[in-house]
């Protein structure tokens, strides 16, 4: 499918040029990336991106939509100290070496750089001399994510969080994904106020586009909940399979189908637990899927959910799925985290924190009130319209830039 690329009057950043380097996903598989890319490209910059190769996206070169991509190897997905030190080594090196390539073949105006790791500004110190300032694109919250993964502090948190003050304070001006993250900016990274925008990432209610519903996602059930995200440890899938099993046994509702969507590291593991938990027939595990299978099941499904548990990151974190469920018009279910309560408000439901009894009361209570369904879905879509979408992003955006290349 092809994207229509964002067009900004009066092309603001005309004849400026724009490097942008992410280290953990492909584009244009990483939605906010590929948004900003795209923004910056039709307000007239030209842009081009360092990432990483992956599935689907193998190409070490292509242009998309006037985005100039460049992506590189990666060893291994990490797993444990050594395999951290060899997939952020290796990216360094490549994103060094594609930056002064780029430097004398396109150029580039900017360094955009987007975590995690908190490790980009080591490239973006090689051009300080040169007058190269340096965006910073704060995805992740990288300290309480190793807390929420691990259980403590200790020598690597406080590593990290050096890393994380690093880089802050090489950065001209940096990008928030909310006001959590723009409070951790300013108090714990030591930015001005003035220098922090809130770019949240908001879906493109142009591109997540509604279908027919596909019965099969039911798999011959009457109702269909879906989850749409990363299938990895601090997700919270465990939960939500936990959820599954209450509502099969214990509820003995045998009419709600629950279909997963996305891939990474623990899908395996994930799909294996389901299995011998017997829960196989009721949960679709698809993997990493074509976005014409994201909306035939966003479109089939009667509610959205998000497992994430409640922890010191996921309650900082805005979560694109719940915006993605919004969007189309679906509820959701989710624990009772700050930032996804900010975001959904009343167009959704909370659980207890890590409870999947209650999620799994909150899902049930959902799919038998039909009508409230289609009133909180309407109150979401209605949100991601009037404030969430990604074209309310587009000002603070482009703001930022104004600021950061003195044009402000």
């Amino acid at each position: 499918m092809t994207e229509p690329t964002f067009s900004v009057p009066d092309q603001p950043l005309a004849g400026r040029k724009v490097l942008i380097i992410v280290e953990n996903l492909p584009l244009p598989f990483d939605r906010r990336v590929w948004h900003e890319a795209r923004t910056l490209a039709g307000a007239g910059a030209v842009v081009s991106v360092i990432c990483p190769t992956g599935k689907g996206h193998e190409a070490r070169y292509e242009c998309l939509e006037g985005v100039h991509i460049h992506r590189h190897p990666l060893p291994l997905e990490a797993e444990g100290a050594l395999g951290f030190v060899l997939e952020y080594g290796a990216a360094l090196l490549w994103e060094s070496w594609l930056a002064w390539k780029l430097l004398f073949t396109r150029g580039f105006d900017v360094i955009h750089g987007c975590n995690p790791p908190d490790l980009i500004f080591l490239i973006a110190w090689q051009f300080r001399l040169l007058g190269k300032p340096f965006i910073f694109d704060h995805h992740d919250i990288c300290p309480e994510l190793y807390e929420a993964k691990f259980g403590r502090r200790g020598f690597m948190w406080r590593l990290m969080v050096g890393l994380e003050k690093l880089t802050f304070r090489s950065a001209k001006v940096s990008l928030a994904t909310n006001h959590s993250y723009r409070q951790i900016a300013i108090e714990r990274g030591g930015m001005a106020p003035d220098d922090v925008f809130v770019v949240r990432s908001g879906p493109d209610v142009d591109r997540l586009r509604r279908v027919d519903p596909v019965p099969a996602w039911r798999n011959g059930r009457r109702h269909l909940v879906g989850y749409v995200g990363v299938m990895a440890e601090q997700e919270g899938i465990d939960l939500l399979i936990d959820a599954v099993e209450h509502i099969v046994r214990q509820n003995r509702r045998e009419d709600i189908q629950f279909c997963l969507v996305g891939g990474g590291p623990s899908l395996a593991r994930l799909t294996a637990m389901a299995s011998e938990r017997g829960l196989a027939d009721y949960i679709t595990f698809t993997g990493r899927a074509p976005d014409q299978v994201l909306f035939e099941v966003l479109s089939t499904m009667d509610l959205g959910v998000n497992p994430d548990r409640v922890n010191v990151m996921n309650d900082k974190s805005t979560m694109n799925k719940i915006m993605e469920y919004m969007a189309m018009g679906k509820p959701v279910v989710q624990f009772d985290v700050t930032e996804g309560r900010f975001s959904a408000q009343e167009a959704s439901l909370y659980a207890r924190p890590n409870d999947p009894e209650d999620m799994a009361a909150k899902i049930i209570e959902l799919i038998d009130d039909p009508a409230r369904r289609d009133h909180m879905g309407a109150l979401g879509r209605r949100r991601v319209e009037e404030e969430l979408g990604w074209h309310h992003q587009i000002a603070p955006l482009l703001t930022a830039y104004r600021k950061a290349l003195g044009l402000a």
